[in-house]
Protein backbone atom coordinates (compact mmCIF):
# COMPACT_ATOMS: atom_id res chain seq x y z
CA UNK A 1 0.00 0.00 0.00
CA UNK A 2 2.25 2.66 0.99
CA UNK A 3 4.61 1.48 -1.90
CA UNK A 4 1.47 2.22 -4.36
CA UNK A 5 1.44 5.53 -2.42
CA UNK A 6 4.63 6.73 -3.69
CA UNK A 7 3.81 5.95 -6.83
CA UNK A 8 1.02 8.33 -7.11
CA UNK A 9 2.70 11.74 -8.49
CA UNK A 10 0.86 14.84 -6.71
CA UNK A 11 0.64 17.16 -9.56
CA UNK A 12 -1.15 15.11 -11.50
CA UNK A 13 -3.18 13.93 -9.06
CA UNK A 14 -3.84 17.62 -8.37
CA UNK A 15 -4.64 18.21 -12.18
CA UNK A 16 -6.82 15.38 -11.94
CA UNK A 17 -8.93 17.12 -9.18
CA UNK A 18 -8.77 20.65 -10.93
CA UNK A 19 -10.50 19.18 -14.83
CA UNK A 20 -12.94 17.44 -12.35
CA UNK A 21 -13.86 20.92 -10.40
CA UNK A 22 -13.74 22.96 -13.59
CA UNK A 23 -15.55 20.31 -15.72
CA UNK A 24 -18.51 19.09 -13.41
CA UNK A 25 -18.27 22.18 -10.71
CA UNK A 26 -18.86 24.48 -13.32
CA UNK A 27 -21.79 22.21 -14.69
CA UNK A 28 -23.19 21.56 -11.11
CA UNK A 29 -23.38 25.44 -10.45
CA UNK A 30 -24.94 26.41 -13.55
CA UNK A 31 -27.76 23.37 -13.09
CA UNK A 32 -28.62 25.02 -9.59
CA UNK A 33 -28.82 28.36 -11.16
CA UNK A 34 -31.18 27.04 -13.41
CA UNK A 35 -32.65 25.34 -10.97
CA UNK A 36 -33.40 28.34 -8.39
CA UNK A 37 -34.61 31.19 -11.42
CA UNK A 38 -36.15 28.57 -12.85
CA UNK A 39 -38.77 27.64 -9.72
CA UNK A 40 -39.12 31.59 -9.20
CA UNK A 41 -39.98 32.13 -13.42
CA UNK A 42 -42.82 29.22 -12.82
CA UNK A 43 -43.84 30.48 -9.87
CA UNK A 44 -44.52 34.16 -11.90
CA UNK A 45 -45.72 32.79 -14.79
CA UNK A 46 -48.42 30.40 -12.41
CA UNK A 47 -49.17 33.60 -10.53
CA UNK A 48 -49.82 35.55 -14.23
CA UNK A 49 -52.07 33.12 -15.78
CA UNK A 50 -53.72 33.25 -12.63
CA UNK A 51 -54.32 37.21 -12.83
CA UNK A 52 -55.48 36.62 -16.49
CA UNK A 53 -57.80 33.58 -16.02
CA UNK A 54 -59.26 36.06 -13.03
CA UNK A 55 -59.24 39.02 -15.83
CA UNK A 56 -60.92 36.46 -18.26
CA UNK A 57 -63.50 35.39 -15.33
CA UNK A 58 -62.61 31.54 -15.91
CA UNK A 59 -64.63 28.85 -14.31
CA UNK A 60 -63.25 28.55 -10.60
CA UNK A 61 -63.22 25.01 -11.32
CA UNK A 62 -61.31 25.14 -14.58
CA UNK A 63 -58.95 27.98 -12.58
CA UNK A 64 -57.85 25.63 -9.39
CA UNK A 65 -57.09 22.75 -12.00
CA UNK A 66 -54.85 24.61 -14.94
CA UNK A 67 -53.23 26.39 -12.25
CA UNK A 68 -52.18 22.84 -10.72
CA UNK A 69 -51.61 21.45 -14.03
CA UNK A 70 -49.30 24.33 -15.56
CA UNK A 71 -47.28 24.52 -12.32
CA UNK A 72 -46.96 20.42 -12.42
CA UNK A 73 -46.14 20.22 -16.16
CA UNK A 74 -43.43 23.18 -15.63
CA UNK A 75 -41.26 21.78 -13.06
CA UNK A 76 -41.53 18.21 -14.99
CA UNK A 77 -39.82 20.39 -17.83
CA UNK A 78 -37.53 22.12 -15.43
CA UNK A 79 -36.61 19.23 -14.04
CA UNK A 80 -35.81 18.08 -17.62
CA UNK A 81 -33.34 21.13 -18.46
CA UNK A 82 -31.56 20.48 -14.85
CA UNK A 83 -30.38 16.51 -15.34
CA UNK A 84 -29.79 17.78 -19.10
CA UNK A 85 -27.35 20.43 -17.84
CA UNK A 86 -25.32 17.84 -15.81
CA UNK A 87 -24.48 15.62 -19.02
CA UNK A 88 -27.16 12.97 -17.93
CA UNK A 89 -27.58 11.39 -21.30
CA UNK A 90 -31.60 11.87 -22.43
CA UNK A 91 -31.93 9.35 -24.39
CA UNK A 92 -30.51 6.73 -21.38
CA UNK A 93 -33.00 8.84 -19.14
CA UNK A 94 -35.96 9.15 -21.54
CA UNK A 95 -35.44 4.93 -21.25
CA UNK A 96 -34.88 4.91 -18.02
CA UNK A 97 -37.83 7.09 -17.09
CA UNK A 98 -40.21 5.39 -19.68
CA UNK A 99 -39.63 1.70 -17.43
CA UNK A 100 -39.99 3.99 -14.44
CA UNK A 101 -42.99 5.33 -15.84
CA UNK A 102 -44.51 1.71 -16.23
CA UNK A 103 -43.47 0.74 -12.83
CA UNK A 104 -44.87 3.82 -11.04
CA UNK A 105 -48.33 3.73 -13.54
CA UNK A 106 -49.32 0.25 -12.19
CA UNK A 107 -48.38 1.08 -8.62
CA UNK A 108 -50.37 4.27 -8.72
CA UNK A 109 -52.98 3.25 -10.78
CA UNK A 110 -55.83 4.78 -8.25
CA UNK A 111 -54.23 8.46 -8.58
CA UNK A 112 -53.95 8.52 -12.31
CA UNK A 113 -57.55 7.53 -12.03
CA UNK A 114 -58.43 10.46 -9.98
CA UNK A 115 -56.77 12.53 -12.81
CA UNK A 116 -59.03 11.60 -15.05
CA UNK A 117 -61.94 11.87 -12.88
CA UNK A 118 -60.81 15.30 -12.49
CA UNK A 119 -60.34 15.71 -16.13
CA UNK A 120 -64.30 14.37 -16.51
CA UNK A 121 -66.07 16.64 -13.50
CA UNK A 122 -64.37 19.60 -15.42
CA UNK A 123 -65.89 18.49 -18.83
CA UNK A 124 -69.23 16.84 -17.95
CA UNK A 125 -69.80 19.55 -14.79
CA UNK A 126 -71.42 17.33 -13.13
CA UNK A 127 -70.69 20.33 -10.00
CA UNK A 128 -68.41 23.57 -9.73
CA UNK A 129 -66.87 25.48 -6.88
CA UNK A 130 -69.15 26.80 -5.25
CA UNK A 131 -72.16 24.30 -5.30
CA UNK A 132 -73.04 22.60 -2.50
CA UNK A 133 -73.33 18.86 -3.14
CA UNK A 134 -74.24 15.34 -1.08
CA UNK A 135 -71.42 12.82 -2.17
CA UNK A 136 -69.67 10.01 -0.28
CA UNK A 137 -71.76 10.60 2.65
CA UNK A 138 -70.79 14.25 2.74
CA UNK A 139 -72.42 17.61 2.77
CA UNK A 140 -70.68 21.06 2.13
CA UNK A 141 -69.87 23.66 -0.44
CA UNK A 142 -67.16 22.50 -3.18
CA UNK A 143 -64.36 24.19 -2.18
CA UNK A 144 -61.93 23.18 -4.57
CA UNK A 145 -61.27 21.22 -7.40
CA UNK A 146 -58.25 20.09 -7.89
CA UNK A 147 -56.19 17.83 -10.37
CA UNK A 148 -56.23 14.64 -8.13
CA UNK A 149 -59.25 16.13 -5.58
CA UNK A 150 -61.55 17.76 -4.80
CA UNK A 151 -62.31 19.96 -1.32
CA UNK A 152 -65.69 20.30 0.32
CA UNK A 153 -66.48 22.47 3.24
CA UNK A 154 -68.72 20.88 4.53
CA UNK A 155 -70.99 22.98 7.02
CA UNK A 156 -69.17 22.93 10.24
CA UNK A 157 -66.07 24.64 8.53
CA UNK A 158 -64.50 20.97 8.07
CA UNK A 159 -62.87 20.69 4.96
CA UNK A 160 -63.17 16.93 3.76
CA UNK A 161 -60.74 15.64 0.68
CA UNK A 162 -62.22 13.00 -2.06
CA UNK A 163 -60.50 11.76 -4.91
CA UNK A 164 -61.84 12.82 -8.19
CA UNK A 165 -62.18 9.09 -9.30
CA UNK A 166 -64.74 8.34 -6.63
CA UNK A 167 -66.72 11.22 -7.33
CA UNK A 168 -66.35 10.71 -10.92
CA UNK A 169 -67.57 7.12 -10.76
CA UNK A 170 -70.15 6.94 -8.10
CA UNK A 171 -74.16 8.80 -7.44
CA UNK A 172 -73.94 12.19 -5.76
CA UNK A 173 -76.43 15.10 -5.33
CA UNK A 174 -75.97 18.55 -6.77
CA UNK A 175 -78.12 20.35 -4.07
CA UNK A 176 -78.17 23.68 -5.49
CA UNK A 177 -77.79 23.19 -8.92
CA UNK A 178 -80.96 24.38 -9.92
CA UNK A 179 -82.63 27.67 -8.92
CA UNK A 180 -85.55 26.50 -7.25
CA UNK A 181 -86.70 24.03 -4.98
CA UNK A 182 -88.86 22.15 -3.01
CA UNK A 183 -90.23 22.25 0.25
CA UNK A 184 -92.01 19.35 2.35
CA UNK A 185 -94.10 19.57 5.65
CA UNK A 186 -96.43 16.84 7.02
CA UNK A 187 -98.46 18.19 9.62
CA UNK A 188 -100.40 15.87 12.23
CA UNK A 189 -103.95 17.70 13.58
CA UNK A 190 -106.02 15.73 15.91
CA UNK A 191 -108.91 13.50 14.81
CA UNK A 192 -112.10 16.03 15.43
CA UNK A 193 -110.18 19.09 14.29
CA UNK A 194 -111.92 20.93 11.22
CA UNK A 195 -109.63 19.91 8.52
CA UNK A 196 -110.92 21.92 6.25
CA UNK A 197 -110.34 25.05 8.11
CA UNK A 198 -106.50 23.52 9.03
CA UNK A 199 -105.88 23.31 5.12
CA UNK A 200 -107.52 26.47 4.22
CA UNK A 201 -105.18 28.33 7.17
CA UNK A 202 -102.08 26.53 5.34
CA UNK A 203 -103.27 27.58 2.27
CA UNK A 204 -103.68 30.62 3.61
CA UNK A 205 -99.96 31.27 5.09
CA UNK A 206 -97.98 29.66 2.69
CA UNK A 207 -99.82 32.52 0.41
CA UNK A 208 -98.98 35.25 2.81
CA UNK A 209 -95.47 34.18 2.23
CA UNK A 210 -93.73 36.26 -0.46
CA UNK A 211 -90.74 33.82 -0.44
CA UNK A 212 -93.01 31.10 -1.49
CA UNK A 213 -93.76 30.66 -5.64
CA UNK A 214 -96.50 30.98 -7.35
CA UNK A 215 -95.81 28.90 -10.02
CA UNK A 216 -95.75 25.99 -9.14
CA UNK A 217 -98.54 26.51 -7.06
CA UNK A 218 -98.13 25.23 -3.33
CA UNK A 219 -99.95 22.24 -2.83
CA UNK A 220 -102.11 20.74 0.04
CA UNK A 221 -103.55 16.89 0.77
CA UNK A 222 -104.81 14.28 3.07
CA UNK A 223 -102.06 12.30 3.38
CA UNK A 224 -102.55 9.46 5.70
CA UNK A 225 -104.64 8.79 8.82
CA UNK A 226 -102.10 8.18 11.18
CA UNK A 227 -102.62 6.19 15.09
CA UNK A 228 -102.91 9.69 16.53
CA UNK A 229 -103.35 12.09 14.21
CA UNK A 230 -104.58 13.01 10.67
CA UNK A 231 -101.64 14.00 8.75
CA UNK A 232 -101.76 17.27 6.14
CA UNK A 233 -99.12 17.23 3.50
CA UNK A 234 -97.71 20.39 2.00
CA UNK A 235 -95.32 20.92 -0.72
CA UNK A 236 -94.18 24.16 -1.86
CA UNK A 237 -91.23 25.77 -3.99
CA UNK A 238 -89.21 28.55 -2.81
CA UNK A 239 -85.45 30.03 -4.38
CA UNK A 240 -82.89 27.63 -3.05
CA UNK A 241 -81.54 30.82 -1.03
CA UNK A 242 -84.85 30.98 0.49
CA UNK A 243 -85.12 27.39 1.02
CA UNK A 244 -84.70 27.05 4.74
CA UNK A 245 -86.16 30.06 5.96
CA UNK A 246 -89.98 29.41 4.47
CA UNK A 247 -89.10 26.06 5.93
CA UNK A 248 -88.10 27.30 9.50
CA UNK A 249 -90.98 29.69 9.36
CA UNK A 250 -93.94 28.28 8.59
CA UNK A 251 -92.90 25.39 11.24
CA UNK A 252 -92.84 28.54 13.58
CA UNK A 253 -95.79 29.58 12.75
CA UNK A 254 -97.71 26.07 13.22
CA UNK A 255 -96.58 25.78 16.46
CA UNK A 256 -97.09 29.34 17.96
CA UNK A 257 -100.49 29.87 15.85
CA UNK A 258 -102.70 26.38 16.22
CA UNK A 259 -103.74 26.59 19.29
CA UNK A 260 -104.89 30.27 18.70
CA UNK A 261 -107.73 28.93 16.29
CA UNK A 262 -108.42 25.74 18.35
CA UNK A 263 -106.63 23.12 16.36
CA UNK A 264 -104.36 20.75 17.93
CA UNK A 265 -101.01 19.21 17.71
CA UNK A 266 -101.36 15.62 18.69
CA UNK A 267 -97.97 13.84 19.55
CA UNK A 268 -97.76 9.74 21.33
CA UNK A 269 -99.25 9.39 24.37
CA UNK A 270 -100.40 6.26 26.41
CA UNK A 271 -103.59 6.18 28.50
CA UNK A 272 -102.90 3.56 31.72
CA UNK A 273 -105.63 2.13 33.53
CA UNK A 274 -105.08 0.57 37.11
CA UNK A 275 -107.27 -2.01 37.89
CA UNK A 276 -107.79 -2.62 41.63
CA UNK A 277 -108.33 -6.64 42.83
CA UNK A 278 -110.87 -7.03 45.99
CA UNK A 279 -109.73 -9.45 48.39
Amino acid sequence: MNELLENVDPAKVYELGMNLIVNYGTKLLGAIAVLVIGLYVIKMIVKGVSKLMEKRDFDPSLKTFLKSALNMSLKALLAVTVLSMMGIEMTSFVAILGAAGLAVGMALSGTLQNFAGGVIILILKPFKVGDVIDAKGFVGTVDAIQIFNTYIRKFDNQIVIVPNGELANASMTNITREPTRRNEWMVGIAYGDDYDFAKKLLLQWLEEDERVLKDPAPFIALHSLGDSSVNIVLRAWATKEELWNVYFALNERIYKEFPQHGLNIPFPQMDVHVHQEKD
